[in-house]
C-alpha cells in the first residue's frame, strides 16, 4: 500500500485531497494545525473518506512538529513514505509579507529536506495560477507564461520563491507543482463565500473595468484539484512538470456571479452595474491598507485592491497539460454542472436545518 503525507489537511483543498487518496486505497496521513477538521460542510463521500485518515497535529512553521509528522508518516523511518503533497498555506489578498514568507515559502524549504532525507519519492506543491500576475491572457500555456506575481501581493511572491527553491533543490523526477486557479466547491469558506456575503448586502453585482464582467473567472473545481494531486503524484508525464489546474468551461466573472445568486439566494434578482476599474481601486486601496494595519486574516469587506486588479482582468489561461494528464490516467473532469447541483444540494440542506 502507498503512503502519503497531506498537509493542511483540515482545510478546503488539503480535505479533499486527503479524502481522494484515501478513495484510492492510500495510507493517508494529514497535517492538522489546531484542531481535528470540522467535516460538517463537505459532501458525505468525503467525510467517510476521512474517516480513513490519521490525522497528525503539526505546524508547518514549526520544525519539530513538521519532523515528527513526517517521521510518523514514514513509520518512524522504518517504513516508506511514497509522497507528500503540501497543501498547506496562507492563501490571502491582505496580509504582513513575513506571515506569508513563513507559511509559503519556509515550509517548503523544511518539507523539501525533509523529503529528501526520507527518500520520498514525489512531492507534490500547491501553489496557484496568480504568479503569472494579474493581467489579460488569451489562453496561453505554462510553458508560454513567465512568472511574474504583482509585487503588492506577498501570496504570489512567495510561492514563485517556493516553486523556484523547489526546482533547485530537487531533480525533476522527484516533483511536481499544480497551479490551481480560483477553487470553488462544497466547503469553499474564502472564494464563494465573500461573494455570497457581498450579494447578501447588495441590489448590483459590480463589475470593474473595461471587461464589464464578460471576463473569464479561471474556475477549479476542488475535486478536480484533488485528481490532480493524485496524478500528479503517480504519473511520470507529471514529474518536474507546473502544471494549471482549471475546469474545462470556460466561465466569465458576471456567469459566475450569478450562478453563486441563484444557488446560495434564490429569487433574489440582480442588475450588473459597471465601473471604471481606478473606483475599485481606490476603494480597494483603503480596504486593503486597513486590514493590513489591523493583521487580518482576510479583508474586513470588498473589494479589497488585489481582488480589484483579479476581476478586471481577462484570466483566460491553458489547461492542455492538465487535460493530457486526464487521458493518460483514463480520468475526466467534473463538469461545471455537477459542481453547481453539488452546491445547489449542500445549500439546500443548510437552509432545511
Amino acid at each position: 500500500m502507498n503512503t502519503v503525507l497531506v498537509t493542511g489537511a483540515g482545510g478546503f483543498i488539503g480535505s479533499y485531497a486527503a479524502a481522494e487518496f484515501a478513495t484510492r486505497g492510500w495510507r493517508v496521513f494529514g497535517t492538522i494545525h489546531r484542531h481535528a477538521p470540522d467535516t460538517a460542510d463537505r459532501p458525505p463521500d468525503v467525510r467517510a473518506a476521512l474517516a480513513q485518515v490519521t490525522f497528525l497535529r503539526a505546524d508547518v512553521t514549526d520544525p519539530v512538529s513538521l519532523r515528527d509528522a513526517v517521521l510518523k508518516a514514514a513509520g518512524g523511518g522504518r517504513g516508506k513514505l511514497d509522497a507528500i503533497v503540501h497543501c498547506a498555506g496562507r492563501a490571502s489578498d491582505v496580509g504582513r509579507r513575513k506571515t506569508f514568507e513563513a507559511v509559503n515559502f519556509g515550509s517548503v524549504r523544511r518539507l523539501v529536506g525533509l523529503a529528501q532525507s526520507q527518500d520520498v519519492r514525489r512531492f507534490v506543491f500547491i501553489s496557484t495560477t496568480d504568479v503569472y500576475g494579474l493581467r489579460d491572457f488569451h489562453g496561453e500555456n505554462e510553458d508560454q507564461l513567465p512568472l511574474s506575481p504583482l509585487p503588492r501581493n506577498p501570496y504570489p511572491v512567495y510561492k514563485v520563491a517556493a516553486e523556484e527553491f523547489i526546482r533547485g533543490e530537487l531533480p525533476a523526477e522527484r516533483f511536481s507543482i499544480l497551479r490551481p486557479a480560483q477553487v470553488w466547491g462544497v466547503g469553499d469558506r474564502t472564494l464563494t463565500a465573500r461573494i455570497e456575503g457581498f450579494l447578501r448586502s447588495s441590489p448590483c453585482i459590480v463589475h470593474f473595468g473595461r471587461w464589464r464582467g464578460a471576463n473569464r473567472w479561471p474556475l477549479a473545481h476542488v475535486r478536480n484539484v484533488a485528481k490532480a494531486c493524485v496524478l500528479a503524484t503517480t504519473l511520470p508525464q507529471a514529474a518536474g512538470q507546473a502544471i494549471n489546474v482549471l475546469d474545462g468551461e470556460r466561465t466569465t466573472i458576471d456567469e459566475f456571479t450569478r450562478i453563486v445568486a441563484d444557488v446560495f439566494l434564490p429569487g433574489k434578482r440582480f442588475r450588473a452595474v459597471c465601473l471604471p476599474a481606478w473606483i475599485g481601486l481606490a476603494v480597494g486601496a483603503v480596504v486593503s491598507g486597513v486590514s493590513n494595519a489591523l493583521n487580518l486574516d482576510h479583508p474586513f469587506a470588498d473589494p479589497s485592491r488585489y481582488a480589484v486588479h483579479a476581476v478586471s482582468r481577462n484570466l483566460d489561461f491553458s489547461n492542455r497539460r492538465m487535460t493530457r494528464l486526464m487521458d493518460a490516467a483514463g480520468e475526466s473532469l467534473a463538469t461545471r454542472d455537477q459542481g453547481v447541483e453539488e452546491l445547489r444540494a449542500h445549500a439546500g440542506c443548510v437552509r432545511a436545518r
